[in-house]
């Protein structure tokens, strides 16, 4: 019972945070580029579509450039493409905040409407002020990706399930006798997995925005947020039934016997690798969130330097393990009886994280944010 009284005290403390949150509106110019070519279908329709929605938002200004027949706007066109790390794929083109779309759908016509409804409602970048660097500070949800990437990274590097791995590795290595050749095949096991997790977030990331899904992909991870949040609040409350939020059962003895197969530091690194893939059920819920939010709110560069960051964040705890245990503040029994005492307070932690990112993402959504 006193669990229960503790969640709800923690989340009531930041229900009034998220209501004010939802109800701030606003009244900002809004400023959209959108390039066309004199006689092109499509672009009559978005002219159609940008004429209607000026009308509805007495903020929006467009600024249309004819591209076909004018050097001097072509040039404009390729400049702010570069600037929002994209390439030319056709006409119309339309820029607005940090969003670029080419051609036109409804689907497309209802993406700008949401960007338009995000910047009336908080300061957004103009299309010109990109080609500036570092004049474009970017809207809240921009703001914001930073302190989630850091936040859902700290949830990760937590998880008891890559503790318990590593602690069995290093156990292997020491039974050796050898502190030093623990030492770099922890490192080793933790450089793996850095690399493991950032190339699976590359190609997974690349693949939505190839899909041309980030939007809905978004929409999908911010219920997942919430799903996987209150996963890791019932094993705090009922930690082992039914079943928890950590590897499976069945899978353990089959990860045990392979680590305990290790006794190189080559071996490690490479164990790294194939570990990964074992971890992925318990710690790939805070990171398909932050993918999820880096598709829909980031450039692919910008994207990939904050997912170097997101691992760096996740590796830490191995590398601070290690190296405890190499130079003796611990040993390899204390961090398991550790992390062993801890798992329902790092579910606790984990849970209460990912359930409030994944409430930001469906009000920034409800808001048109995003």
């Amino acid at each position: 019972m006193k669990k229960i009284i503790l969640i709800l005290m923690l989340l009531i403390l930041i229900a009034p945070a998220i209501s004010h949150a939802a109800e701030q509106e606003g009244n900002n110019e809004v400023v959209l580029f959108m390039f066309y070519g004199q006689g092109c279908p499509h672009c009559g329709k978005m002219e159609l579509f940008l004429n209607d929605l000026e009308e509805r938002y007495p903020t929006l200004k467009v600024e249309r450039y004819e591209v076909y027949s004018n050097q001097e706007n072509m040039a404009l066109f390729e400049n702010i493409s570069k600037a929002y790390d994209t390439e030319i794929v056709g006409v119309p083109a339309a820029f607005i905040d940090n969003k670029v779309v080419f051609g036109f759908s409804n689907s497309i016509g209802s993406s700008i409407e949401n960007e338009v409804k995000k910047c009336v409602s908080e300061t957004c970048c103009s299309p010109r002020d990109k080609l500036e660097e570092f004049k474009c500070t970017g809207g809240i949800v921009e703001k914001l990706t930073i302190p989630a990437v850091i936040s859902a990274a700290a949830v990760d590097a937590i998880n008891p399930c890559a503790f318990a791995v590593l602690i069995i590795l290093l156990t292997t290595i020491l039974a050796a006798k050898s502190r030093r050749k623990a030492l770099f095949a922890g490192l080793a096991f933790s450089l793996s997995i850095y690399i493991a997790y950032f190339l699976m977030g590359v190609g997974l990331f690349s693949a939505i925005q190839a899909a041309g899904l980030s939007h809905v992909f978004y929409a999908i991870v911010a219920v997942l947020a919430i799903f996987v949040g209150l996963l890791n609040l019932k094993d705090y409350l009922w930690y082992g039934k039914w079943f928890i939020m950590e590897v499976p059962r069945s899978w353990r003895p089959k990860m045990k016997a392979l680590i305990r197969g290790v006794t190189s530091v080559p071996g490690a690194f490479i164990m790294g690798f194939v570990v990964s893939l074992f971890l992925l059920p318990c710690t790939s819920g805070p990171y398909i969130v932050i993918l999820g939010l880096l598709a829909n709110t980031a450039t692919r560069n910008h994207a990939f330097m904050l997912l170097l960051l997101y691992n760096f964040i996740f590796i830490i705890p191995m590398i601070g393990i290690t190296l405890a245990i190499y130079f003796g503040i611990a040993t390899t029994e204390k961090a398991e009886e550790w992390r062993a005492g801890k798992l329902k307070t790092l579910h606790l932690i984990a849970g209460i994280i990912i359930l409030l990112l994944g409430v930001g993402m469906l009000i920034a959504l409800k808001l048109g944010m995003v």
